[in-house]
């Protein structure tokens, strides 16, 4: 693999969050990650622990395990998007993302919001926490309040869950990217299909990708 192959490789997270994927399916997708030199893979909680191990066995723990919480939706009760988070450690998890409340978003709740980033914040116990604000479904007022809120509050932005009715735009990105101005970390998700899509949202700024497909 060369050098500029592999640097884009190691930023991007081989994702696999379909409901009807199978234990061959997961293991299946740690062997490409593996192969590929990917950064990590993204599965959902009742796979992590399958993930984990099958990793821990066969590549030395040198690929990282994602979980998402409240996923897709994010309308979930604040407790049991914390003991999911809990569950998902406990099983191996070394990053955590989990879905924004968008309803009380539009409704301008920011004290429900930030005392849920709050308590998931506490329970993560220090690992890299992100969270999903599915920014087909805002507008620029929103994604900048959203954004300037997860900046204050160290957790990092993912663009999209890839269950809305979009994915990583250029101009929601750039807006993001803005926002933050580098105090979090950004990651770009949803209709990313080629290694080209990859390459201009990295060039943007996001600091890593996500994807179900193999680029």
């Amino acid at each position: 693999m060369n050098e500029q192959l592999y640097e884009l490789n190691s930023r991007i997270d081989f994702t696999l969050l379909d409901p009807r994927a199978t234990f061959s399916d997961v293991e299946r997708l740690c062997d490409i990650a593996y192969k590929n030199k990917y950064r990590a893979v993204c599965v959902n909680p009742a796979n992590v622990l399958l993930a984990k191990g099958y990793i821990a066995k066969n590549f030395f723990n040198e690929l990282k395990v994602v979980s998402v919480v409240g996923f897709p939706l994010g309308v979930s009760l604040t407790e049991s998007k914390v003991d999911e988070l809990k569950r998902v450690i406990q099983d191996g998890a070394d990053e955590i993302e989990f879905v924004l409340n968008i309803g009380k978003l539009k409704e301008g709740n920011f004290s429900f919001i930030k005392s849920e980033f709050s308590k998931l914040k506490k329970a993560s116990k220090g690992r890299t926490l992100r969270c999903f604000i599915e920014t087909c479904y805002l507008d620029e007022n929103e994604i900048i309040k959203i954004s300037n809120l997860c900046s204050k509050q160290k957790i990092g932005i993912v663009t999209s869950t890839g269950f809305g009715t979009g994915g990583a735009d250029e101009k929601s990105l750039s807006k993001i990217l803005k926002e933050v101005a580098g105090t979090v970390d950004v990651k770009a998700c949803g209709n990313i299909k080629t290694r080209e899509d990859s390459v201009k949202f990295l060039n943007l700024g996001a600091s890593t990708v996500g994807t179900s497909r193999v680029l």
